[in-house]
């Protein structure tokens, strides 16, 4: 038993050894970090005798004498209960008198991870603070009573980067300041052109945003007076109705020097093959042009009805990859936030090959990896009679410029 015993513990120091030499290897520039964390569990056998774990995480402590622990449950399990937050905090408030030391609390390591800033009077994170998670995750911001609230910055696995605010836990967004260095554009249809026997031209040397809508609340660093940079215009719906605008208005945007893409609306009714075909019919793809975008906006009944998203999506793969393939470049998604949470995550291959174009009219910016963000559907644009759709690109001029370089049609 002993040599048995004596083996184990050579093989441990042997890895330990190894790890180190290669930690040391390392160099001195490298984007690597070590994080020290610490996992507690008590230990205890139930009725029969079987050994059990319960996790439970440091409330406070000092370097020398005590700590004060608590488990994650307040279920009683052989004579280990948890306490009310109120009653443990309390408890090692007295025993740091009691042992008359200074407590350091810095660290905190509980069964998620290790929290390292402000806590309050029950010792949870409150005020600014950050979490690293045992998952890998990691978490810097403002904390309210135990919970992410506030501005914060995020790093999770598949979510990747998240700057923003959040709410009781719940990542909402970041809040854009609107101001003139960032890149704004259109989406136009026929109905910028008027209603029932009305029509309206576009005066397209006027075209500068003049308002934002009134959907959300919105920050401005000044007067809205934008220059129109992009403008995506409507081509084509299904396999048979066709924007009785697009062709002159496409013209008359290149004309006037605007960077112009077309878009197709999806039709869950008609087969995606002659629908692409349709579109590449009648779209101007020439070279310069922004990619074609894709709109898909079906209903959750559309949805069930042509047998769920699994069917929904292979129509959806099928059109991107004909134009794709006519083109030389990767058509965009445009969907919606709620589409986005709802279904295109049941989609990885979706979200890791195209760009996405998403609709979302609160105060916060999208939470994914996208190229455009349509913010209201009731903006202003001096030149244009009538309510228009606004979007920001994602970035500012550098970025943009070398998302024209890389995506425009060849």
């Amino acid at each position: 038993m002993a040599i048995r015993y004596h083996l184990r513990q050579v093989a441990k120091r042997d890895t330990l050894r190894s790890i180190l030499y290669r930690l040391k290897s390392i160099p001195p520039k490298s984007n690597l970090s070590i994080a020290y964390i610490a996992r507690h569990s008590v230990c205890f056998a139930d009725t029969a005798g079987l050994p059990h774990t319960l996790p439970c995480h440091v409330i406070r402590g000092d370097s020398s004498t005590v700590t004060w622990m608590q488990a994650e449950t307040g279920d009683g399990e052989a004579d280990i209960h948890g306490l009310p937050p109120s009653l443990a905090a309390r408890y090692a408030s007295l025993g740091s008198s009691m042992y008359r030391r200074f407590v350091h609390f810095r660290w905190r390591p509980d069964s998620s991870g290790v929290y390292v800033g402000q806590v309050d009077s029950l010792f949870r994170p409150h005020g600014h603070g950050a979490h690293i998670g045992h998952d890998g995750s990691f978490y810097e911001g403002h904390w309210t009573a135990g919970k992410r609230d506030g501005f914060g910055f995020s790093v999770t696995y598949p979510r990747g980067w998240r700057t923003g605010e959040w709410k009781e836990n719940r990542f909402m967004g970041e809040r854009l300041l609107y101001r003139s260095d960032r890149i704004y554009g259109i989406d136009i249809s026929k109905y910028q052109h008027g209603k029932g026997r009305k029509r309206y031209a576009i005066e397209w040397k006027k075209l500068r945003i003049v308002d934002l809508g009134n959907s959300s609340e919105k920050r401005y660093a000044d007067k809205v007076d934008y220059p129109v940079s992009f403008i995506y215009i409507k081509a084509t719906e299904g396999s048979s109705v066709l924007n009785p605008y697009y062709k002159s208005d496409y013209t008359a945007a290149r004309r006037h020097g605007f960077k112009v893409g077309a878009y197709h609306f999806f039709s869950i009714f008609t087969p995606a093959e002659r629908q692409a075909r349709y579109f590449l019919r009648n779209a101007r793809l020439q070279h310069g042009d922004l990619p074609p975008v894709l709109d898909v906006e079906p209903s959750e009944a559309q949805i069930k009805k042509i047998g769920g998203e699994s069917a929904l999506f292979h129509r959806v793969r099928i059109w991107l990859r004909m134009v794709e393939k006519k083109c030389g470049r990767k058509p965009i998604l445009y969907i919606s936030q709620q589409f986005m949470n709802r279904h295109l995550v049941n989609a990885p291959d979706l979200l890791r090959n195209y760009q996405v174009w998403i609709a979302r009219y609160g105060e916060y910016k999208p939470d994914a990896r996208l190229v455009f963000w349509q913010l209201c559907q009731d903006g202003k644009v001096s030149g244009i009679h009538g309510e228009v759709d606004i979007n920001v690109f994602n970035g500012y001029q550098q970025a943009y410029g070398k998302f024209l370089e890389d995506h425009t049609l060849p």
